[in-house]
């Protein structure tokens, strides 16, 4: 709770607070401290840059559900402002130097440090705006109670606080000390040990009296009437339902609240207090909820090490029982689980780490509000009730369902069973005996073959040019696949051949293949390509002739699929790996099983689901992207995001160039890929959406779609290139 009981511009517990306009508190000192002069007739420039606050007139506009969706993202695009940041303030909020004349407060303004709404001083300057008397009771007894904690003894330096104290040894321990010293065990298993607020209760000192008596006082001062901000000496006595404020019977006869919905004090009070109590229910069991999902999660944090520990040296231990021949493989599949345990320990550590945050923020905010309630002022506590109440409400709207399920499981999805590879490695050993001892045989046969050649003259050759056998060789989109044979029987068998490719512009050829196989499929070539290929084959003597060279063109235009394999597991395929969608709220990216390093490329995206007005992003990515977050984020990818309304460019997390106009179920999204002139361009309903996207790409990309579970689309390849481009 300690957290929302300290001022935003200092970051110490509040002293002297005041409500700002927009239910912020700030300490009335630094209040001062931040208030800047403004020349007379000027917005202040916190307000301008905002555009949304009416601070000339003194009546700012607190409705902010408004703000445009980018302001989250980028301040560039939607003209929001904020505070530049300062080094010599805690919270990174520059602090001005008091104005020297904050008499004159009509030409002065305040900033709130935390919505950066701004508003102008009146002649009344800060006395304006009403002292929280709230806060500082909660204040105080947040003082009176950290006052009374008690430390351990044992430690020298900055002790903690004491987690328990033996009645017996009357000494306070911190966890440390009690389990190192004190440990429930032998001797000291029937000692009791009790909580030290126990005995500190039981044993008041000077410091808890003066304590008391600041509580007392802060007490007191929150039960006084309070008066009325426009009328001094006039008690709070109603509440004005239009303006959502106490007002004093002056400001109702004659004031400003004469013809508005004034409503008797205590009836609001206990409402509004009625109000937030019922709020409180609802989130409190989802803290209850967050709390047993956290030990859920340390307890699946352990299984999952424990597991992974148990699967590292089981995999370890049976990889060295395999042959040297095995030790590459050893070391990859040792990788792999590697990997899954750290992707999963990091999945766990980021979800403990999101939900005690907000855990630590909603208990804070419980605990806060609990104090508040306990008050008995009506008049301070519809100051503040109302904001409480949104909050209340805000934060149980962010368990929403899925939240508190863990996103992994413990149990590792890889299975090894070296009983069958160690057979036959076994019989490999004693093949490998027979053929070592054929091998001897095949050499012998060999040397009499070449005595015998020798003997008549003939000398041992190397293989002839194989012969690539055209009606076997083809291409399917950006792959091709060549086969050849022997044309006639030699002395000498061969053992190998070597297939060789060039660049796919008449450059320089390069091994493609080497072994005994005598079709060989070559996968991720150029699109609209022309490869020339050729193979020789070798023997114990040497390398043969190369064969005669055939040509293969690859594919004019992509056709491809999503890639299953390389797709986030929130992810779900369908119709053949052409329509995607998604389990999950949150996006997750799936690429295409094509890689463009060269060429024009196209490809469509039709929406077949759009619910709810989500942000389905489109693009080109690295193949190492993240992707458990919206295309984009990382500097990995470059996409379009869009909705109903509008899109954005967005590489890195930076957004740009905002354009108008959205999609809906039945849209088409085009991306068109040009590697000649390095640019990526978007096109929505085969119109070009906005200017060139991004230039300047070099590298190998793949397609790649960011959706959550609101969205469904299809992909549609093997499309011409739009002629309307800009």
């Amino acid at each position: 709770m300690e957290e929302e009981l300290k001022c935003p511009v200092c970051g110490s517990l509040f002293t002297d607070p005041i409500i700002l306009p927009c239910s912020h508190n700030v300490c009335a000192g630094c209040a001062r401290s931040i208030a800047v002069q403004t020349p007379e007739g000027e917005i202040p420039p916190h307000a301008a840059s905002h555009g949304r606050t009416a601070a000339a007139s003194g009546a700012p506009d607190y409705d902010y559900l408004d703000v445009d969706k980018m302001s989250t993202h980028s301040e560039t695009d939607s003209g929001y402002g904020s505070y530049t940041p300062c080094a010599k303030s805690p919270n990174g909020v520059r602090v001005f130097p008091p104005p020297p004349a904050l008499v004159a407060a009509r030409h002065c303004s305040i900033t709130c440090p935390l919505c950066h709404r701004s508003v102008s001083l009146d002649e009344r300057g800060l006395r304006a705006f009403p002292r929280n008397r709230l806060l500082e009771a909660v204040v105080a007894r947040h003082r009176q109670g950290r006052a009374r904690a008690v430390k351990c003894q044992l430690c020298d330096r900055n002790p903690p606080d004491a987690t328990v104290t033996c009645e017996q040894c009357d000494v306070s321990y911190c966890s440390a000390c009690q389990q190192r010293c004190h440990p429930a065990r032998g001797p000291l298993a029937k000692h009791r040990l009790v909580p030290p607020a126990t005995l500190a209760q039981q044993q008041p000192t000077a410091n808890n009296n003066a304590a008391n008596n600041v509580v007392s006082a802060a007490a007191a001062a929150a039960r006084a009437p309070s008066t009325c901000v426009e009328h001094e000496s006039e008690n709070l006595s109603a509440y004005c339902a239009s303006c959502r404020t106490p007002v004093c019977y002056v400001c109702v006869e004659d004031g400003k609240h004469g013809k508005h919905d004034v409503k008797p004090l205590a009836v609001m009070w206990k409402q509004h207090k009625c109000q937030l109590s019922q709020a409180l229910n609802g989130v409190s069991d989802k803290a209850k909820d967050a709390k047993e999902f956290l030990v859920q999660l340390k307890n699946l944090l352990q299984q999952i090490q424990e597991n992974g520990v148990e699967f590292e040296a089981c995999l370890v231990a049976q990889c060295d029982a395999l042959i040297e021949a095995l030790t590459r493989q050893k070391a990859k599949l040792l990788t792999k689980v590697t990997k899954e345990k750290e992707s999963k320990l990091k999945t766990v550590r980021d979800q403990i780490t999101h939900c005690t945050m907000k855990l630590r923020q909603t208990t804070g905010m419980m605990e806060f509000c609990l104090e508040v309630i306990k008050e008995n002022d009506p008049s301070g506590f519809l100051l503040i009730s109302d904001a409480l109440i949104k909050r209340v409400q805000a934060s149980q709207e962010q368990w929403v369902k899925g939240a508190l399920e863990p996103k992994v499981c413990p149990e590792f999805a890889l299975s090894i069973n070296t009983d069958p590879l160690m057979q036959s490695i076994l019989q490999l050993d004693f093949t490998q005996g027979k053929d070592g001892q054929e091998s001897a045989l095949v050499k012998q046969m060999h040397a009499g073959v070449q005595t015998d050649m020798e003997s008549t003259g003939e000398t041992p050759m190397v293989p002839p040019a194989p012969l690539l056998q055209l009606e076997k060789c083809c291409t399917r989109n950006n792959s091709v696949t060549l086969a050849w044979r022997i044309t006639a029987v030699q002395a000498l068998p061969v053992e190998g051949y070597v297939l060789e490719l060039d660049d796919g512009n008449g450059g320089q050829y390069r091994e493609v293949y080497v072994g005994k196989e005598t079709v060989c499929t070559v996968d991720g070539l150029h699109f609209n390509s022309s490869y020339n290929a050729r193979v020789k084959a070798y023997n114990s003597i040497g390398v043969g002739a190369y064969s005669k060279t055939v040509v293969l063109k690859t594919s004019d235009v992509a056709w491809f699929t999503f890639d299953p394999t390389s797709a986030h597991r929130d992810i779900v395929l369908s119709n053949e790996n052409q329509t995607v969608s998604c389990n999950s709220y949150d996006d997750r990216v799936v690429l295409g099983t094509a890689a463009f390093s060269k060429g024009v490329h196209y490809w469509e995206l039709c929406v077949d689901r759009y619910d709810n007005h989500p942000d389905p992003a489109f693009g080109v990515a690295r193949i190492n992207t993240l992707k458990d977050v919206m295309l984009g984020k990382d500097d990995k990818a470059w996409a379009m995001y869009v909705d109903n309304n509008r899109s954005w460019f967005m590489h890195n997390n930076s957004h740009t160039n905002r354009a108008e106009g959205g999609i809906t179920k039945g849209s088409t999204v085009g991306v068109l890929l040009d590697l000649t002139k390095h640019t990526l361009t978007f096109f929505i309903n085969k119109e070009q959406h906005g200017p060139v996207a991004f230039e300047n790409l070099e590298g190998v990309f793949m397609p790649a779609v960011s959706l959550n579970r609101n969205v469904q689309v299809t992909l549609i390849t093997g499309l011409e290139v739009p002629k309307n481009i800009k």
